[in-house]
């Protein structure tokens, strides 16, 4: 792995910070299979629009999701095949270490 840059190593830390927060991470988690309007994913998560709003801004800024406007809505997805990567290989790492305890 080559190495990082003073700036991209607190990009990559500022992007840990926010999957640390479990409403971002049930976000991404709501959008990794199909896009979403922000009122779907507040609706699944029990959540008001606003809070979800907030936090797809933040993850939208951090290029961990992108938006699409169609119509009048805006549907939100994961960003690209990393994001999904890096989601799904914790979600198996913790699935697995639950499993061996």
């Amino acid at each position: 792995m080559n190495p990082l840059t003073l700036d991209q190593m607190q990009e990559l830390a500022g992007t840990f910070r926010l999957l640390g927060d479990p409403t971002r991470l049930a976000i991404l988690l709501a959008v990794a299979v199909n896009a979403r309007p922000v009122g779907a994913v507040a609706e699944g998560l029990r959540q008001s629009p606003s809070l979800v709003s907030h936090h797809l801004r933040l993850l939208r800024a951090a290029r961990l999701v992108r938006a699409e406007r169609q119509g009048k809505q805006v549907f939100y997805a994961l960003a690209d095949e990393h994001v999904r990567t890096v989601i799904a290989d914790m979600a198996a790492h913790v699935r697995e270490t639950h499993a061996e305890h």
